[in-house]
Order: C-alpha cells, then structure tokens, then sequence
C-alpha cells in the first residue's frame, strides 16, 4: 500500500503539490478562524439547576427542594451523576453529562423533566437553568466608577442599564452583578400595633399587593377619536405605602403607617464586594457561552462597554479589574515565538545532517505544511488554539521531520545501491579491448588455438 502510494505520488508530482497547496491555504484560514483561549476547557459537562425559597433553613431546602430535584433528574439519558448542595434560601444541584453529549440537548432534557418535578416542590418554587456557560467561562470583570454616588444607585445602574446592554454581545451567557444594595421597599410591621387593630400579616400583605397593581378598561370612541380606559396603580413612593387603608374602624381609615414603619432601604445581603481594601464597589462579570471564541467576545464585550458608556450618568466609567486577553494574547505570543524558534533550528539541524540543499528543502517544507494542517484538525474537534495545544504542536516540529530524514537516507541509499549494480552490470557486459592481454589461461589458449580469431602481430 505504502509502495502503491510513493509510486502514484511519483508519477503525479502536480498533483501532489497541488494538494499540499490546498491544505497550507486550508491551514492558514483555520490559523486565522482558530478559538483563542489561553487555557483550555476541562470542566465537566454540566446542566446546573437553581432554586431560590428565601427565608428557608438549609436542612429545609435539603428536604423540600434538593432532595426531590436529584431523585428525578437520575434517570435522565447519558446522565454521569447528579450532584446537590443546600444553602439558606438557595438550592443548587448539577447535572453531569458524559463528555460527548451537547450541551443545549442535555438542557432541553433537564428542562423537560423539571417540568415535571415542580409538582413535587413547594408552591410558588420555580427552579431555573443557570448559564450555558462552563468553569472557566469567567472572561472579564469590571466595576463602576462613580464619584459620590451611593451603592444603590450604582447597582440600579448595573442592573437596570449597564447589563442588558451587554448581553447582547454575541457569545455572551450571562452577566453577573455583583456588590451594592438591590433597592426595595421595607415594611416592619410592629406586632403589639396589629394585635390592637386586630389584624394580621397576611391582611397587610394582601393590602400591599392589591394596591400595587394596574389594570386596564376599555376603549370608547368620542368625536372620531378612541380613548383607552386604564388606571395606574403601581406604587412608586414610601408614601404611597404608607398611605395604603387595611380596614375601617369608627369611620376612621386604618393605614400601613398606623401599624408599620415603611422605608426605602436594599435587600439582605449575604456579603460584600471590596476592591484592592479602598472600600466597597459594584460591577459585573461577563460569563461566556460555551464553545465559544474567548478573544473574540473579549473583544466585542469592551466595543459594546464602549457604546454603552455613552449613556452613563455624568462622572460614571467603567473600570476593567480582571481581563482574560492579557494572558490569552501573551501564552500565544509566547507559543507562536517558540514555534518560529523551533522551526529555524530545527531547519538549520537538517541543512546541517543532510548538507544537501535539494534534500533539506524537501524536508523543512514539511514543517509549515504540516502545523497549518493541524490546525484544520482542530477547528474540526472543536479545541481551542491554548497553551497546552500550541505546546504540543512546538514538541511535535522534531517528530515532523524525522520522517523526511529518515525516507531522505533510504532513498539515497537505495539510489546509491542501484546505481552500483548498473555500474557492475555495464561494466560485465563491456567487451574487452584488442589490444589487451587477457589473463585468463584458458582465455589465451583459446585464442592461440583458432586461426580465424586470432592473428599474429
């Protein structure tokens, strides 16, 4: 097959380089489309399912929640293990696949039969899907500069500006907020207050979010024009809910602020976010999608910080704390230098061992052949150009040429055998001069002994 193989290519030599032609023009485009991360992926692949019942113990939500997702996310097909892990008010739990499965089939499977075990939860219990993204899909961090602007109005910012503005960058799963206060509205009811009006919490509760509601009427016409009855009754201020009636007592309303103390204060937190000791900050953290270009989304996540930043208030900046590009574009830097190190060396090792040019020339175009096609491979398998990557590339330039070496040697030996044999075979099927004595004995009686062969000088 391998003979086959030389002796066709022998025959074809156009062919042959029209081949490797088409495969280094192949390689570059793959080189220039190639991901670009700086560390490749292993983590697991993973469906990870969240649940928030505020308020809850962590043996609760072990019991209620945890508990009831993993027995019915067990059966799922190509499932490895499930994995859970309670917290107060959060239950998490992870689906591990095997590693061959896609990702977005393995989540319409878990979103499938969540629909089925949320009649086992709790009610008013939704559990969600977290991310499409993976362990190391953290590619950029950031916060907010804003000069004597509270922790609550930045984290309005970041969540009600800053972040839809850049999920839609394409690659991006997710953007994560971190730090300030979530704004709300607080209601401390005080107990002795309500047992002396005879209400419960419910009763306020209910008042609260009957009143904090809109609804629609509907549509007249009046002098050719159509008018849209609604009523607009979305609370907006702390006096508005303290202004709310819970019941009428001696024609005298009772209200919120009668029996409770209303303010605008933010929601529990379960820690803070400080940045290099100077005090407390809010940002977010761009999660990339899985499979995706990390250079690349790198790169549109800071154009779209660019645009975004048009919009901000006056004195309000970003402020990048981690970047994943620096290390990406130096381990490639690095690797792409070495790379061009070993090829030089390992070139001039060759011109060096062979001392032919013709010889050598055939055997270090091999090189660059052979490393772009590779990267062909590995668009194919879906691995990103990483340290580990390159570096097995660099180790490989030594093994590329021993090949051509060695097949380089055979034929010069095999050429210099054959050329030899026709050398003794010409040499046999020479005549011999007249004039030349011959030196076999039984050659020269033969000769003495016919007279029409022989003659005498």
């Amino acid at each position: 097959m391998i003979e086959q193989l030389i002796r066709f290519s022998l025959r074809n030599r156009f062919l042959v380089l029209l081949l490797a032609a088409g495969l280094f023009a192949w390689g570059v485009y793959s080189v220039q489309t190639s991901k670009i991360d700086a560390i490749p992926d292993l983590s697991e692949n993973q469906v990870i399912v969240f649940t928030e019942w505020m308020g809850r113990s962590p043996q609760l939500m072990e019991d209620q929640i945890t508990y009831p997702l993993v027995t019915n996310l067990q059966g799922l097909p190509q499932v490895k293990y499930v994995r859970g892990a309670s917290m107060f008010g959060m239950s998490f739990v992870y689906v591990i696949f095997n590693d061959e499965t896609d990702v977005y089939w393995a989540r319409e499977r878990v979103l499938e039969r969540l629909n089925y075990a949320a009649r086992l939860l709790p009610g008013g219990v939704n559990p969600t899907l977290g991310p499409d993204g993976t362990g190391v899909g953290h590619i950029l961090w950031y916060t907010l500069e804003a000069p004597g602007m509270d922790l609550g109005e930045q984290r309005a910012i970041q969540d009600w500006y800053v972040k839809f503005g850049l999920q839609n960058v394409p690659g991006v799963a997710e953007i994560a907020s971190f730090g300030g206060f979530q704004k709300q509205y607080q209601v401390t009811l005080d107990p002795n207050k309500l047992t002396y009006y005879g209400l419960s919490v419910p009763q306020v509760i209910g008042a609260i979010r009957t009143n904090n509601n809109e609804a629609g009427g509907r549509k007249f016409e009046m002098s050719g024009i159509g008018y849209i009855i609604k009523t607009t009754g979305y609370l907006q201020s702390v006096e508005q809910i303290q202004n709310i009636p819970l019941k009428t007592q001696n024609a005298v309303p009772v209200r919120i602020a009668d029996v409770a103390t209303v303010q605008m204060t933010g929601e529990t937190r379960l820690g803070i976010f400080d940045q290099n000791g100077e005090g407390e900050v809010v940002g977010g953290i761009v999660v990339m999608r899985y499979g995706e270009n990390a250079d690349e989304v790198i790169g549109n996540v800071k154009r779209k910080m660019d645009e975004v930043a048009k919009g901000l208030p006056q004195g309000v900046k970003f402020n990048i704390v981690y970047d994943r590009s620096g290390l990406i574009q130096e381990s490639v830097s690095s690797i792409k230098h070495t790379l061009i190190e070993e090829m030089i060396v390992v070139s001039l090792v060759v011109f060096i061992f062979l001392f032919h040019w013709r010889s050598a020339l055939s055997i270090i175009i091999q090189i660059p052949i052979t490393i772009a096609t590779s990267f062909i491979l590995l668009n194919a398998f879906g691995i990103s150009s990483n340290i580990m990557s390159l570096t097995g590339l660099a180790l490989a330039i030594g093994v590329i040429v021993d090949n051509g070496i060695i097949m380089a040697e055979n034929a010069y030996k095999n050429l210099a055998i054959r050329q030899a044999e026709l050398g003794r075979l010409a040499k046999a099927a020479r005549p011999e001069p007249s004039g030349r004595a011959s030196n076999n004995p039984h050659e020269a009686s033969k000769m003495s002994s016919d007279p029409l062969t022989h003659q005498k000088p």
